[in-house]
């Protein structure tokens, strides 16, 4: 069966987020530290070399200190090659062993120079090398060109890489066979260019290249990623029209295809379809099984298909071990992985990196860091090095919790053996620095880290730009986009939508709207959250009718208007009093099928009230809570205080006690309406006392200027002691020096009230209490 047939089975694509690791692949990718030397893309396509214009490769001056003996020998060249420093340097030193006489390049020092060459994208000097292996008729092998196309494949060049098979056969006269076909298709399986694997395997059927077991078993793999598995069985069903029998890595493929879906009792169907063809296995199979237990929960059944398997002969490896112990860890049995490095150990296996820091980041994600640096050092002690992956484990828990100090010092640990911090050890120590309000530090560490060479992520920016736009520095947040831009880094719409807020925030809409036109140009799409950022903003700045346009244009790029799109026309229209348009707005979004929440009808609550139209704000509240929705503050204290105002006292204070028994909890204004609506509604003063009393109990502290208004009525009325009393406790909620408290005593003391009331209101307005009116 053709690959292009099991597509028509069952159409597949790969979607873009899709990076499932290669089967039979349980380590995770090696950690490689991040080239900073640009790759140079500006290559050639090796579709003829005869059109070169080059004819030799003298293009270097022959470096005057070469490393080389005139009577040098193959392995000596070979080893002064690899001991470059860089690409410029090998090609020069080739050039001038080239030149020497009696000297003549074997394939083995073309390969080397194509390796060193290729490997950092230098493909211009790629093309010169073959040209002169072709030119003195060097005998080239397979291996040559897989050099070639691995490296394409590296740089992302891959219909270069497909280029290869037309260089071997019409450039070399070698015809690409199986085994080649193979090594392309499986880069481009691995590259997720799916498309082009198709490509290539039409191109098989069309030279008669024969299919092997490979060529099936990378093909499963390709539809597996795509997450096509039916398509993939269909392909095993088809390999014995071929002759081909399928082999452990065909059933494992499929296996490992299905735990990708979470669907482990297909794999357990296909290990069964596998005992009964009778198909040897070995450790990778339970291997595979093993891992598919652990990723979808199952613990206990893995650690008894692994017993089970051990009385059948199995003997577990040291990928065994680490699956078992990254499932505990990420059930949160941590105790119960340390338990399976004890046991290693017994068996004979030495724990890997890949265990420790299995065992380090499960103790991290469980708040235990002083027992990771216990696993730490027990590594170091056991001769196991650390890598930048443990360490910054550890650094960026410690950063999660505030510990900076002591984060950054351990990057200062890592520094010294040889270890050099990476973007992602920067950016937790960036993170802790913000969240931890050290700001200025923070932008300090990030001009440190391009000093010493390590390029910024799109992450690293996006914290730094919400940062400078939570402080209003704007242009300095505007400018870090433009470094992005300038430096090639990548920019997503999470990049776009924080600086966009930022602007809006700090009502510099037009400057908003510049970068929202700006994602155009630069290719990035928007997103529900980037309309709704800017269609908030435009209402906030009463640009009603241009935020009602912007909608229009996201509902004709098919993004559905939500709540919050609806919900910043609402509050635009409610706090203009246009309470008409606020009601076409609540239906518009009803019919079309964006169900409103409380957010929408407090707002529009709050708009009755303001409008005047009480009643209808109270019918309006009783429906809401006929829904079955919890009513909020938000809700309740615009009624709570049009009733104040209209001195209904005994009603504000049912609506507010029901808002305790059946709402939410009251907030900040909550307490603010009601103490003033005491205080000014010529009520029962001992009300109004016993409010201060409750709401000091719950560590509110009074509005001072309707608690002035209650302790001029105290005075008035003689009850001095009660004020006193009622300062006391304000005083004791607020958490008043005692020095500053007995100076606001003295005053009553000697009845100097307003000096009094004075001195605290200038303590309680210095002192800002998180949970009191001056934050709102």
């Amino acid at each position: 069966m053709a690959f292009l047939s099991c597509l028509k089975c069952d159409p597949w694509t790969l979607p873009p987020s899709a990076t499932h690791p290669p089967p039979l692949s349980f380590r995770p990718t090696p950690f490689n530290f991040i080239s900073f030397k640009s790759a140079r893309h500006h290559h050639q396509e090796l579709t003829s070399l005869s059109a070169s214009n080059s004819s030799s490769l003298s293009i270097f001056f022959p470096s005057s200190a070469h490393q080389l003996p005139v009577d040098f020998t193959q392995k000596e060249l070979i080893d002064a090659l690899r001991n470059q420093d860089d690409e410029t340097s090998a090609f020069t030193l080739f050039d001038w062993a080239s030149k020497q006489p009696n000297f003549k390049p074997t394939l083995f020092i073309y390969e080397e120079i194509l390796r060193k060459l290729a490997q950092v994208g230098s493909f211009d000097l790629v093309r010169n090398v073959l040209h002169d292996m072709k030119r003195s008729k060097c005998k080239v092998a397979e291996g040559t060109f897989f050099i070639l196309i691995e490296n394409y494949a590296k740089f992302e060049l891959y219909d270069e890489a497909i280029g290869v098979l037309d260089v071997m056969e019409k450039e070399f006269g070698f015809k690409p066979r199986t085994y080649t076909y193979n090594f392309l298709l499986n880069v481009l399986v691995d590259g997720n260019k799916l498309k082009l694997v198709e490509t290539v395997h039409s191109l098989m059927s069309s030279r008669g290249i024969k299919y092997d077991v490979s060529t099936f078993n990378i093909l499963i793999k390709g539809l597996c990623k795509a997450h096509q598995i039916r398509p993939a069985i269909l392909m095993m069903e088809d390999m014995a029209t071929h002759g081909l029998v399928p082999d452990e890595t065909t059933y494992t493929t499929i296996m490992q295809g299905y735990i990708e879906e979470g669907n482990l009792d297909g794999a357990l169907r296909t290990r069964d379809q596998m005992l009964v063809a009778q198909c040897p296995s070995s450790n990778i199979t339970v291997n595979v099984l093993v891992n598919g237990f652990c990723k979808v929960g199952r613990i206990e059944e893995a650690l008894n298909f692994v017993e089970e398997m051990c009385c059948n002969g199995f003997r577990p490896d040291q990928f065994t071990f680490n699956i078992l112990a990254n499932g505990l860890c990420k059930a949160g049995h941590v105790k119960h992985a340390q338990e399976i490095l004890d046991v290693m150990l017994e068996e004979g296996f030495d724990p890997d990196i890949y265990t420790y820091n299995i065992l380090i980041s499960g103790l991290c994600k469980s708040g235990e860091v002083e027992e990771a640096m216990d696993v730490l050092n027990q590594m170091i002690s056991r001769d196991c090095s650390p890598n930048t992956v443990t360490y910054n484990t550890i650094i960026s828990t410690l950063c999660r919790e505030n510990q900076v100090e002591e984060a950054t010092e351990l990057a200062r640990l890592l520094t010294s053996k040889g270890i050099l911090p990476d973007v992602c050890t920067f950016n937790s120590l960036i993170q802790g620095l913000l969240l931890t309000g050290n700001s200025s530090l923070a932008v300090k560490l990030f001009k440190e880290m391009k000093n010493k060479g390590c390029q910024p992520d799109e992450f690293t920016y996006n914290m730094l730009i919400d940062c400078l736009c939570n402080k209003g520095k704007l242009d300095e947040a505007t400018s870090l986009l433009k470094q992005m831009e300038s430096t090639g880094c990548a920019r997503s719409v999470i990049t776009y939508n924080t600086l966009i807020a930022g602007l809006c925030r700090n009502k510099k809409i037009k400057e908003a709207e510049e970068i929202f036109d700006e994602m155009e140009l630069q290719g990035v799409s928007r997103n529900l959250v980037t309309y709704n950022t800017l269609i908030n903003g435009l209402c906030k700045s009463r640009r009603a009718e241009e935020a009602a346009q912007l909608m229009d244009l996201m509902v004709m790029e098919e993004f559905k208007p939500d709540k919050y799109t609806y919900n910043s026309l609402l509050t635009h229209f409610c706090r203009v009093g246009n309470i008409n348009k606020a009601t076409d707005i609540v239906q518009m979004m009803t019919s079309n099928g964006c169900e409103p929440d409380i957010v929408t009808y407090g707002t529009l609550i709050q708009g009755l009230c303001k409008g005047g139209r009480t009643e209808l704000a109270i019918r309006l509240l009783r429906e809401v809570q006929m829904k079955g929705m919890v009513v909020t503050p938000q809700a309740y204290n615009p009624v709570i205080q049009a009733l104040f105002r209209q001195k209904r006292t005994k009603e504000a204070m049912r609506l507010y006690r029901e808002m305790e028994e059946k709402g939410d909890p009251p907030d900040a204004f909550s307490y603010i309406v009601v103490f003033r609506g005491l205080c000014s509604s010529g009520g029962p003063i001992g009300e109004a006392v016993d409010f201060v009393v409750e709401m000091t109990e719950r560590g509110f502290i009074p509005e001072f200027s309707s608690f002035y208004m209650l302790a001029e009525g105290l005075c008035a009325l003689a009850m001095e002691s009660t004020l006193i009393k009622l300062v006391d406790r304000i005083m004791k909620a607020a958490k008043v020096s005692d020095s500053e408290a007995g100076m606001v005593m003295g005053f009553l003391k000697i009845r100097k009230f307003q000096d009094a009331l004075g001195t605290l209101d200038s303590i309680l307005t210095s002192k800002k209490p998180r949970k009191g009116y001056w934050g709102r």
